[in-house]
């Protein structure tokens, strides 16, 4: 009898995973309906728990691929058997469970909606039958429940294809900010482009040694004689013909798939940040770089014996012919290098490819096979000029091949389980659903803490024969700062701390750069730079242009704003800030009325690299980002407690003019130049977005300024915008709370200037009249401010008081969003139904006052034991470190 309650408990428990409960990281949605009232699920979930206790961090394979987390096992053994005596999901759950992030349509903070699920448990489940499950879990460890650490995560927004892509630029992207992959199709094989972050051929640009000369005074003279041209021939003809300083590609594998038969079905699994190929015959190709060790991996199942990877260098011997239209630099054999040699040894290549200097670089990669399967890993390791340090790249792929695929990725797939954790959003419209978890999927492959800060194109270097577009540098005139927007609300502060880290370890060169081109202290950076910071040049305007450091320096102040660490305030914030601070007080000059203004002025890129670029009047580019500094200069150096220092910024604050608007109150590009031409850089619009200085909760002034200044943008119309423009343009309509106007420019950018792999290409790619650019080089900044875009529709805090969807469109009935991150290093959860905000919850990292704006016109039935006072419609509440803030909304008025 007893072997028979063994047996039935057994059965009860494969029923419940054959009736489709299945748990996985994306959520449980319900359980089944016949699953809910039976005792015997109650006695499964304390297995379960007896197994969590003896194997943490497993996972635990059952019939039909049914794959149950362990992680997940524990809390449902907490929640349904720790403590039977309650009937209620929502009365038992303990505390450990409130943040588990695998169970995200079950959260205790989503209380009235909780309610609704009410598992109910018949009757208290006796100490026998606890026994009895313990026992069963021995025997089917014992009978062959193994434990596997290999899962698969499926979700709506990943990307599935019938075939590989057959240009490099569509590729499969992987990443983890240090090495990238890019899985394609090119003739008969399977490629994977392959490349790591410090391929670069370092050498300084022509005529760097003649800053010190040929610098900003000498730049005002040539503008003031009008003779531009010996200005172009220093700086900007050496960066067009000159094949260096560059990102290099790195080299790719190979895998003759022309025995496998007909691709079935290619797909990225966001979740796991892996590529899957399935083809008709019964091949399959698994891929993955791991996220946090420089290796990556492949596992090709159903296959032969003698297949085998082959390793491909690029040709720095001939010119590569043909125009894909990406806007691709030159051929690599400018670059002069002899070409590297590939050596094999038994199942281990090994590639080493000298450049310029005594730098070289090594790819290598390693195989075996086990039956039908072939499982790999490969790495590539750069050597800096004057590194000694010997490293034997085919010991480190031969010793990384024995702790084999499956261990690997479990610790690959554990980062990135916690790395989804950090927030969510859920939105009804599944083509910016898409787009935002494939955007916050680059991110999470082209961002680390310790990464160098995401380049034009990251870890995915061109592929087709010749150096990558604009040199795949570092530019500061747009791109690196759009890239590091979503780190932000989107709580990936570790991350965004790469470009910081970056930024500040530079300073050296910057400042040395600051002396020799505008003669004086503080901080400038070049606008474009290479991996170690030095300048590269191209047009001046913007690449040598005096307020780069500026712009650079909000996201040393977004940081602190987001975090409150006190410690990067005082360290790293303010510091940086007063650099810049120092520089521009030095570079400005007096105008006629006695009125601060630069020598000269640009904003980017209007007039493009010709003499009528300068302004002789401070445009409203500088003038935003100016105003800007010496605004927080004040602001942190009165947090640190300098008032002297706070007063000398505010003084020089007032000594600049305001910004300059038009007769309409639009912003112009600078005084006497009103918005009159179609371009792809919002630089006259800095002030608003984003930098704060005008906001749409100033009042009615600025909401005058802000509507003005987006009328024009849309009058001239987008003939000359890039894919980043309207990815730009989302966020500018969100800020001014025109959450239809967000949702349809960040739509067309995921719909025209987008591959197919969602990489941004810049043109419109369907040709449709949304840009006269067409062309489709390959940048990242119009994907990473799409997922800023997203963000400030469902979150706003910019000016310290939060505001929850304060910009979806009226079609977002039910929308809700999980731990996004608010200024005040605020964590924010907050749900919206039929329109009406019915949940918020508010964790406070640090304490501190809560400003939060009331939701409409409801009330809050629960505040977690807090009284709120309300002002104007602002709620206020006083929070301790790590204490959490519940609101249950009742009789919510509509949005609209």
């Amino acid at each position: 009898m007893r072997w028979k309650g063994v047996v039935k408990l057994c059965s009860m428990f494969v029923q419940v995973v054959h009736k489709g409960y299945k748990i996985r990281q994306s959520g449980v949605k319900c359980l089944p309906q016949g699953v809910r009232n039976k005792v015997g699920f109650q006695s499964s979930c304390f297995l379960l728990y007896s197994v969590s206790q003896v194997l943490p961090d497993w996972e635990v394979i059952f019939p039909d691929r049914a794959v149950l987390s362990l992680d997940f096992m524990v809390h449902c053994a907490w929640s349904f058997v720790w403590d039977m005596r309650f009937n209620s999901i929502a009365t038992c759950l303990p505390t450990p469970f409130y943040h588990n992030d695998l169970f995200q349509e079950i959260q205790v903070t989503e209380i009235s909606r909780l309610r609704r699920f009410q598992f109910f448990i018949k009757k208290p489940i006796p100490m026998k039958k606890y026994l009895i499950s313990l026992c069963t879990f021995w025997v089917l460890f014992f009978t062959g429940w193994q434990p596997n650490l290999f899962c698969l995560s499926p979700s709506a927004n990943d990307l599935v294809f019938t075939d590989l892509a057959t240009v490099w630029d569509e590729g499969i992207p992987l990443g983890n900010a240090i090495i990238g992959a890019l899985v394609w199709q090119k003739g008969d094989s399977l490629r994977m482009s392959l490349d790591h972050v410090g391929l670069w051929d370092l050498r300084p640009m022509v005529n760097r040694d003649l800053l010190p000369v040929h610098n900003f005074q000498w730049v005002q003279e040539q503008v003031a004689k009008k003779d531009y041209r010996p200005v172009q021939q220093m700086y900007d003809v050496p960066y067009e013909t000159s094949a260096f300083p560059t990102k290099l590609p790195g080299g790719a594998l190979e895998f003759d798939t022309t025995e496998l038969g007909k691709v079935d079905t290619v797909r990225l699994f966001l979740n796991n940040a892996l590529c899957e190929v399935q083809w008709t015959d019964g091949a399959r190709l698994q891929a993955f770089v791991h996220a946090t060790e420089n290796k990556g991996w492949f596992l090709f199942e159903n296959v032969t014996g003698d297949f085998m990877p082959v390793l491909v260098t690029p040709n720095y011997r001939s010119s590569q012919a043909g125009d894909d239209n990406s806007h691709a630099g030159p051929e690599l054999s400018r670059l002069g290098y002899v070409q590297g040699e590939v050596l094999r040894n038994g199942n281990t290549i090994v590639y080493h490819q000298p450049g310029s200097g005594g730098f070289y670089y090594e790819i290598a990669v390693s195989w075996h096979h086990t039956g039908q399967s072939m499982e790999g890993v490969w790495t590539i390791l750069p050597k800096p000029e004057g590194d000694a340090q010997a490293v034997n790249i085919a010991e480190i792929v031969e010793t990384a091949l024995q702790q084999g695929f499956s261990q690997s990725y479990h610790t690959h797939n554990l980062w990135w389980k916690n790395y989804w954790a950090q927030s969510s959003v859920n939105i009804p419209d599944p083509v910016l659903a898409k787009q935002y978890y494939n955007e916050m999927y680059k991110f999470g492959s082209a961002a680390r803490s310790y990464s160098p800060p995401v380049s034009l194109q990251a870890v995915w270097t061109a592929d087709n024969g010749k150096l990558p577009p604009w040199k795949g540098d570092y530019h500061h005139d747009l791109n690196t700062q759009l890239s590091y927007w979503p780190c932000y609300a989107g709580n990936r502060l570790e991350e965004g701390l790469g470009y910081l880290n970056w930024l500040w370890e530079t300073l050296p060169v910057n400042k040395r750069y600051t002396l020799d081109y505008f003669g004086v202290d503080g901080l400038a950076v070049p606008g474009v730079t290479t991996l170690k910071g030095e300048p590269m040049a191209g047009w001046i305007q913007y690449s040598f242009g005096p307020t780069v450091s500026a712009w650079l320096a909000q996201h040393f102040y977004l940081h602190w704003q987001y975090s409150q660490d006190r410690d990067f305030l005082k360290n790293r914030a303010y510091p940086y800030m007063k650099e810049v601070a120092v520089f521009l007080d030095n570079i400005s000059v007096r105008d006629a009325e006695g009125k601060r203004k630069l020598p000269i002025s640009s904003s980017p890129e209007i007039y493009n690299n010709t003499l009528e670029a300068w302004f002789h009047t401070t445009t409203n580019y500088d003038l935003g980002l100016i105003r800007f500094v010496f605004t927080a200069a004040e602001e942190l150096a009165s947090g640190l407690g300098l008032q002297d220092e706070a007063a000398r910024w505010k003084t020089i604050l007032s000594e600049w003019p305001d910004v300059d608007l038009d007769d309409e109150n639009a912003l112009t590009f600078a005084r006497g130049f009103p918005y009159n031409e179609s371009h792809r850089h919002f630089s006259n619009i800095m002030a608003f977005h984003p930098l704060g200085l005008i906001d749409w909760s100033y009042g009615e002034r600025d909401r005058d300024i802000i509507a003005a200044t987006i009328k024009k943008l849309e009058e001239y119309g987008p003939d000359w915008w890039c894919g980043y423009s309207y990815s730009w343009l989302g966020n500018v309509k969100a800020r001014a709370m025109d959450g239809e106007g967000a949702a349809e420019a960040l739509t067309i950018f995921a719909e025209h200037f987008c591959l197919r792999n969602t990489f941004h290409a810049n043109g419109d790619q369907a040709n449709q009249g949304y840009s006269k650019f067409t062309y489709r080089p390959f940048t990242l900044e119009g994907n990473m401010a799409f997922a800023s875009g997203i963000h400030e529709m469902l979150i706003q805090s910019h000016t310290g008081t939060i505001r929850v969807f304060p910009a979806v469109p009226a079609s977002w009935d039910n929308v809700s969003f999980e731990k996004l991150r608010a200024v005040g290093a605020f964590l924010v959860s907050a749900r919206m139904e039929n329109r009406n905000v019915s949940l918020l919850t508010v964790e406070s990292e640090k304490g501190g006052t809560l400003r939060l704006m009331k939701p409409s016109s409801g009330h809050y039935v629960e505040a977690s034991g807090k009284t709120l006072n309300e002002t104007d419609g602002v709620w206020t509440v006083e929070m301790e470190p790590g204490e959490v803030l519940m609101l249950v909304l009742e009789h919510q008025t509509n949005l609209e």
